[in-house]
């Protein structure tokens, strides 16, 4: 399946592969990445892998198997990704890289141990050695091999360091097929048996703190954590908004409205008599036009700008960090604090957002944080539309329907807390070391996403285009917008062809805002169209995973919800506002 945060996941035969497991966040989806080609997104805190990923590639022509496996500290699962995991194992395999944190060696032998008591060979790729050396940490890698019984390799996988002698040494057990010794240990003999390996072949000198590391600590302060946390999103609202905005109005669109679009009207024009399909391809609402506008002139520059952002923060280590600030707020709906890190997600993509929810405890919180994303979080495609529509016309409003967001996700995710059955688990969140993140990583992240954005955005919206512009061209605008004309005119104060934007919004979030750019709106109707824009129906991919992760009932109710709260709020903002402009 993939979707705006790729994710790989197939019917696998584990049996002849190679796992790739250990902690979470220890570097193995960056280790699967590097060692298959194959472009999977990392991040630098817990629960990025979710699912399975498996990848086929071949080394001195030998044909391998790796899956890369959601991380996990125990065999003992807590949550369904841990869940996968655990499966994974039972199921068998030819061999297991287990990844160990060399920052958090203790904790990561544990896992390492309870591996030991399945009948499969194991190598160890002994992670962020990097990171350890920096901060004085010293381990007896022949000594540590010893204690294990196994191969442990030095890697610092971002730069490749390591990799391939874990490679060679996972594929030498793999064809070996040797007998296995297995160890099995009660839990105070495997904690006991860890704490005396690590007592000897772990040496840590103290150093003074970096500037980054003392960073790291202050960011998790109320002060000064909260005043870096207000810096950190007003650079964020200003790199996407304004940055947007320049690269929207100086580059793209004089680019596209006066180079591109001319040429292919004229080209165009040329070939294919006037007539109702000549408008179809470059009329007002034209596919061709249309087509190249809304998504690459419009839309592009701040989806890009948001995933620059959006990585650098992720691969930097700080969105665990701001779990921990806003962790207070966060459980007032009901939501222990790391779960900021997918519903940061939700402003990038609904879908990665939601699988993300695997990671959380319970299934409560993971019905909380699917409402609040499916409902007010508007995505990346989304926002972009916004900026569009509503930066030229009116910073206020702007603000208001970011104001009208955050207010929702508060007051449904307080009442969701006290309607759901169940509680919240206390937060348990590993908090990784902050980091400058690896450029070459960086790049290949935001070109992943803006890849994938293209690619799954660009076939929808034409759709959306097509059937914009055959219900226009045709006339058929007129039909729907009598029979909506209740709705839309009389409840919403939009105009009857804004009609059009109920249909679109169907088929993509932005696509409930797009069509109203050209038309020639009042602000108190830009701000009624944006508003039920914002709460409308989760787009179709999102439906698709709600099905999947929730059941159809589920999906049908957040969906039937989002929208009656999408027309009710959008005609009650109408009606007050109006009722306000009336009085002077």
């Amino acid at each position: 399946m993939k979707k705006c945060h790729q994710i790989e996941e197939k019917n696998v035969d584990s049996k002849n592969a190679i796992l790739l497991m250990g902690n979470p966040n220890v570097g193995k989806s960056v280790i699967f990445s590097k060692l298959t080609g194959m472009n999977v997104i990392s991040a630098n805190y817990t629960g990025t892998t979710v699912t399975f990923t498996k990848g086929d590639f071949t080394y001195k022509n030998e044909k391998i198997s790796l899956i890369d496996v959601p991380g996990t500290y125990t065999l003992e699962a807590t949550s369904p990704a841990e869940e996968v995991a655990v499966d994974m194992l039972k199921q068998g395999a030819g061999a297991i890289i287990c990844v160990l944190d060399a920052t958090n060696l203790e904790r990561n032998l544990n896992l390492a141990f309870q591996l030991k008591e399945y009948n499969m060979p194991i190598v160890y790729s002994l992670n962020l050695m990097d990171v350890a050396e920096r901060q004085g940490i010293t381990i007896d890698i022949d000594g540590l091999s010893k204690a294990l019984g196994a191969p442990v390799i030095e890697t610092v996988a971002t730069h490749n360091k390591g990799l391939k002698k874990v490679l060679d040494e996972a594929v030498k057990a793999f064809k070996a097929q040797e007998e296995i010794q297995i160890e099995v240990l009660s839990k105070e003999e495997r904690w006991k048996k860890v704490g005396e390996i690590c007592e000897k072949v772990q040496t840590i000198e103290y150093r003074e703190p970096k500037f980054i590391d003392k960073l790291g600590d202050w960011t998790m302060q109320p002060f000064p954590g909260i005043p870096i946390a207000i810096v950190v999103l007003a650079l964020v609202l200003g790199i996407v908004v304004g940055g947007g905005k320049a690269l929207r109005s100086l580059v793209l669109l004089p680019i596209i409205n006066e180079g591109i679009v001319p040429i292919i009207t004229d080209l165009v024009s040329r070939i294919i008599p006037e007539g109702v399909f000549l408008k179809l391809l470059v009329g007002d609402f034209g596919v061709l036009v249309k087509g190249i506008e809304w998504p690459f002139a419009l839309i592009l520059p701040y989806v890009l700008l948001f995933y620059i952002v959006l990585s650098f923060l992720e691969d930097s280590g700080y969105l665990p960090r701001l779990g921990v600030l806003v962790d207070g707020i966060l459980r007032k709906l009901g939501l222990p604090g790391g779960n900021i890190v997918p519903f940061i997600m939700g402003y990038g993509c609904a879908v990665p957002a939601i699988l993300g929810t695997r990671a959380s405890s319970s299934y409560k919180e993971r019905l909380i944080l699917t409402s609040l994303v499916s409902l007010a979080v508007p995505c990346t495609a989304q926002t972009g539309a916004f900026f569009s529509l509503l930066g030229d016309r009116s910073v206020f409003v702007l603000i208001f329907v970011y104001m009208i967001s955050f207010v929702a996700i508060v007051v449904v995710g307080v009442a969701l807390n006290k309607m759901l059955p169940g509680k919240s688990a206390p937060m348990l969140l590993e908090i990784p070391n902050l980091l400058m993140p690896s450029k070459g990583t960086l790049f290949k992240k935001i070109w992943i996403r803006l890849k994938h954005f293209l690619v799954e955005a660009e076939v929808p919206m034409m759709i959306g285009i097509l059937l914009a512009a055959l219900i226009f061209e045709t006339g058929f605008i007129n039909v729907i917008g009598t029979a909506l004309e209740p709705l839309v005119v009389g409840w919403l104060g939009l105009p009857k062809e804004a009609s059009i934007s109920l249909l679109l919004g169907i088929i993509r979030r932005e696509l409930a805002v797009m069509p109203l750019l050209d038309m020639d709106l009042s602000i108190i109707q830009v701000m009624v169209g944006s508003v039920v824009a914002l709460f409308y129906i989760p787009c179709l991919s999102v439906f698709i995973v709600l099905v999947k992760e929730f059941k159809l009932k589920v999906a049908l109710i957040l969906s039937g919800t989002t929208i009656a709260f999408a027309l009710f709020f959008g005609g009650i903002v109408n009606q007050v506002a109006t009722f306000i402009s009336n009085l002077f």
